[in-house]
């Protein structure tokens, strides 16, 4: 059964509003948008950054409960492998030459009253 309409229109905005919320809280520590939602055939970064001379493809996950488990269990190693080729591509089609490339998640969890909880994990491939 496919979800209904406004089931897929509040996850994409929960997603929205998670890669938001990633968003701020690494420019807050300094790092640097290059891009957002890049896609290519291969698949969807959703942010694409600098910190320092590394370049920084981040994956967000977001969820309002952990009903259906951790926003960091969505990211497996097939995942975390699949995330580190696109952004090989990401460079390539930007001619890009970063000193390293790294590939980091940001845990969103966005509880029915208060603040989000934010977690940036580095390095996951």
């Amino acid at each position: 059964m496919q979800p209904s309409t406004s089931s897929a229109a509040r996850r994409l905005a929960l997603g929205s509003y998670g890669e938001r919320v990633a968003e701020r809280h690494l420019t807050d520590r300094g790092l640097v948008v290059l891009d957002r939602n890049w896609r290519c055939p291969g698949g969807e970064l959703d942010l694409v950054l600098r910190d320092g001379d590394v370049l920084v493809a981040c994956e967000v996950k977001t969820r309002s409960s952990l009903a259906c488990g951790t926003p960091h269990e969505a990211v497996d190693l097939a995942k975390a492998e699949r995330l580190r080729r696109l952004a090989e591509l990401w460079v390539a089609a930007h001619a890009a030459r970063p000193r390293e490339v790294r590939v980091d998640l940001v845990a969103v969890l966005r509880p029915a009253r208060g603040a989000a909880s934010v977690e940036h994990v580095r390095g996951i491939a």
